[in-house]
């Protein structure tokens, strides 16, 4: 099922762009990621960026972008670590010691919001406030348990399990964040990042009445938080969810539009509709034999949003190609099972 032939970003007043693997990769732009923002920015379109990454201020992921050429404003990019700052300025006095785990840009973000950051258990912290940080190692955990377990607030910027590199997914601050969960054996407080709804939502109150499209390469993350904050969201496939992990996706990660990448803004043909019907575009899938079988030929998104129907409501099973097109449109999602 397509956009009925009108570009999908016609129906939105406001994108909002996950960063790493939709934007860029580490530090380098994904291929047509530049051109796709500037088109927006040539068209009058409003623009945010929402990180669940708190190694970087604001201001340094819009200088970060800008030296890509995607020009970008601090005021457009919404970090978890600003976020995660904010929320401890309304819950405390200034001046209130809140110990940090996590890179300098989450310490800065603390000392602007009028809070002092620390680095022991013995400075008698309010708060520990944790975050991706490259550096981040034992010692720093060990400080923040001794303090939760003294009565601190274990805040979390976010809980991604993995962040995306040129070698493959990495350990994101999710895993540092289950070592902590171990050792304390219990949950974070707060998680203020994605999938929690607050940076999209912050981002929604800025396009006043218009709708909001929320574009992400994670579905545990971006598409979850876009379902949370009840808005449309576009799952790019340029990041870490990819097409098997979309069939399995339950009801709360399911994204309203899949394309292969940020070409799916503009071109109608880029893009689909999920779930779309289980047979329609000149494919059919269906349960048979306990399998999910792929049969006819067309357009491999039309047989993406057909295979979403039919996993989506009969659940996670082997896919199996009963045509020729059928096996050669799986083999380029990754999901030939025999």
């Amino acid at each position: 099922m397509t956009t009925g032939g009108t570009r999908l970003v016609d129906g939105y007043a406001l994108v909002v762009f996950d960063l790493d693997g939709v934007i860029y990769l580490i530090d380098r732009p994904i291929p047509g990621a530049v051109e796709a923002v500037g088109r927006l920015h040539a068209e009058g379109r409003a623009v945010a960026y929402a990180t669940n990454n708190a190694s970087r201020r604001s201001s340094e992921v819009a200088d970060l972008l800008t030296g890509m050429g995607v020009a970008a404003r601090a005021e457009e990019v919404l970090t978890s670590a600003a976020a995660a700052a904010e929320l401890l300025r309304g819950r405390y006095p200034a001046g209130t010691p809140v110990l940090v785990v996590g890179a300098e840009a989450l310490r800065a973000e603390i000392r602007a919001a009028g809070l002092t950051p620390v680095a022991r258990a013995e400075e008698g912290p309010a708060a520990v406030v944790q975050g991706y940080g490259p550096q981040v190692g034992w010692a720093d955990l060990a400080e923040a348990a001794v303090a939760v377990r003294g009565g601190a607030a274990w805040i979390a910027t976010n809980t991604d399990r993995t962040l995306p590199s040129g070698r493959g997914p990495l350990p994101g601050n999710g895993a540092l964040v289950a070592a902590l969960r171990t050792a304390l054996q219990r949950e974070p407080d707060v998680v203020v990042g994605k999938p929690a709804p607050e940076l999209f939502a912050t981002a929604a109150r800025r396009a006043g009445t218009g709708r909001t499209l929320v574009v992400g390469d994670r579905l545990d993350t971006d598409i979850e938080g876009a379902v949370r904050a009840g808005l449309d969201s576009l799952l790019v496939l340029t990041g870490v969810s990819d097409v098997a992990e979309l069939l399995a996706a339950g009801p709360e990660r399911r994204p309203t539009y899949v394309s292969a990448d940020l070409a799916g803004l503009f071109d109608p043909a880029a893009v689909v509709r999920v779930p779309g019907p289980a047979e329609a575009g000149g494919w059919s899938a269906n349960v048979v034999d306990g399998r999910l079988e792929l049969s006819g030929a067309g357009r491999a998104l039309d047989a993406l949003a057909a295979l979403c129907a039919a996993a989506w409501s009969a659940g996670p099973r082997p896919v199996h190609a009963a045509s020729a097109e059928a096996e050669r449109t799986l083999a380029a999602f990754g999901l030939l099972a025999g």
